[in-house]
Formats: C-alpha cells, sequence, structure tokens
C-alpha cells in the first residue's frame, strides 16, 4: 500500500466511525448503507474492514450496531468473544436469534434518511 492510500483509507475510516456514531441507541444499520451513504455504494467491504479496527480509535464507536444486509451479526468476531456484540445490541432492545437480527426491518437506521 503507497502512502497517498493509507491516508484514503484513514479518510474513509474517520468518516465511517463518525456515521456510526450517530447511529441512534436501539438502531441498527448496515455496512452497506453506511457506504451508499458516503458515496461508495460498493465498498460495504471496507466498512467492515473500518469497523473492524476501531477498537484503537480513543471515542466510543458503537461498531455492534452495524450488521450485514440481511440482519446477520457476521462482525461479531471482532468483539473479543462471540457473544459481546450480541448481548449489547440486546441490552438495546435487539431481538436476535441465530446470530440474526429478528426485528431487523423495524429496527433499521438508513443514515441517507436519518441525517437529512
Amino acid at each position: 500500500m503507497t502512502p497517498g492510500n493509507q491516508k484514503v483509507n484513514n479518510d474513509f475510516f474517520s468518516r465511517v466511525y463518525e456515521v456510526t456514531k450517530l447511529i441512534p441507541y436501539g438502531r441498527i444499520t448496515s455496512y452497506g448503507a453506511i457506504a451508499r451513504f458516503l458515496g461508495s455504494g460498493k465498498s460495504a467491504r471496507m466498512v467492515g474492514w473500518a469497523l473492524n479496527v476501531c477498537h484503537s480509535n480513543p471515542d466510543f464507536i458503537p461498531a455492534h450496531r452495524v450488521v450485514n444486509r440481511n440482519g446477520v451479526l457476521t462482525g461479531k468476531h471482532h468483539f473479543g468473544n462471540s457473544s459481546t456484540m450480541q448481548q449489547l445490541l440486546f441490552n438495546e432492545g435487539i431481538i436476535i436469534e441465530d446470530d440474526t437480527i429478528i426485528n431487523f426491518k423495524e429496527k433499521f437506521w438508513d443514515p441517507a434518511t436519518g441525517l437529512q
């Protein structure tokens, strides 16, 4: 990776963190929704990469509120143990069964409409 690419990644990651911090308590969004909001609709995987390393950020980033487009907790292994993400979501009223959010549509927050 060239130094220029590192700066682009840092800028993108920072923007991901800023949007993620705005997800309301008790709501969830998807990697793709954040990518589309940032004008990079095909960068859902990069949003995931950003959130996988957000633990080094000095600010609290509620990465547990970001799941895949089907409501599956695909990032759960990045929270110390496999049940932490589910417990954090459960504490916010999110219903989960077999690593999938049951009330996904009801709890989904789209930054494109939520941040108008």
